[in-house]
């Protein structure tokens, strides 16, 4: 056992030279199949939800400075145009609580609540697909690890005084390079998963003090 494990030694240099990323991946078994998918799921959800968000936290710095002169000035029909034009939560909650302008304040302060959550949601959308992927890909890489570890000890039972280095590597292979894929889509999703939840609270945090705002606007003497 000793002979074979100097001969491995002896031999990862070499194998590491001449392997490339690709075929390291085939070697790792059918376990890298779902970690490939989700790999791909990983890096499209959270390009889409960064694109997402960073346009819905743009705003014209004196939208709600505009908003709060035509409001006061009578001007209704000129703030709910004027949120129809922006591409922004912000804009949509006021507009829902614009166009309720002369009903009741708490129907209107409802009306905001709704239209606001749902922006949160949309902002939300795929983030707890992310969230399971930071945590499925290192436990699949641990699978793929247990099962090349499996299939190692498989060929040296079978080899009996034939055991080689090359009757191990495989599944010493797999262990190792699904462990090392598993854990680098988990970091990555983890990553993503709060750098991206961290810009949603932002924007949430932004939408609570705009709407706040404006009902207290229309608590505000005429």
């Amino acid at each position: 056992m000793k002979h074979i494990l100097m001969q491995i030694t002896e031999a990862a240099p070499a194998a590491a030279q001449s392997q490339n990323l690709f075929e390291l991946a085939l070697k790792g078994g059918i376990v890298m199949i779902p970690l490939l998918i989700l790999s791909i799921m990983a890096v499209y959800l959270t390009v889409d939800r960064y694109i997402t968000i960073r346009k819905a936290s743009k705003l014209d710095a004196n939208f709600m400075a505009n908003i709060k002169d035509m409001v006061l000035n009578g001007n209704i029909k000129g703030a709910k145009s004027l949120c129809e034009r922006t591409n922004s939560p912000i804009a949509r909650i006021l507009e829902k609580g614009i166009s309720r302008i002369g009903k009741p304040l708490q129907n209107i302060d409802v009306s905001i609540q709704n239209a606001g959550n749902l922006e949160i949601n949309k902002l939300e959308k795929g983030m707890p697909t992310l969230a399971t992927i930071s945590g499925a890909a290192p436990m699949l890489g641990f699978l793929g690890t247990v099962t090349g570890m499996v299939t190692a000890f498989y060929n040296m039972s079978q080899a009996g005084n034939n055991l080689t280095v090359g009757l191990l590597a495989g599944g010493i292979y797999e262990a190792l390079v699904t462990t090392v894929t598993g854990l680098i889509i988990g970091i990555f999703a983890y990553v993503a998963y709060n750098q991206l939840t961290s810009m949603i609270e932002k924007i949430i945090h932004q939408m609570e003090a705009s709407s706040v705002e404006f009902i207290d606007l229309l608590q505000e003497p005429a």
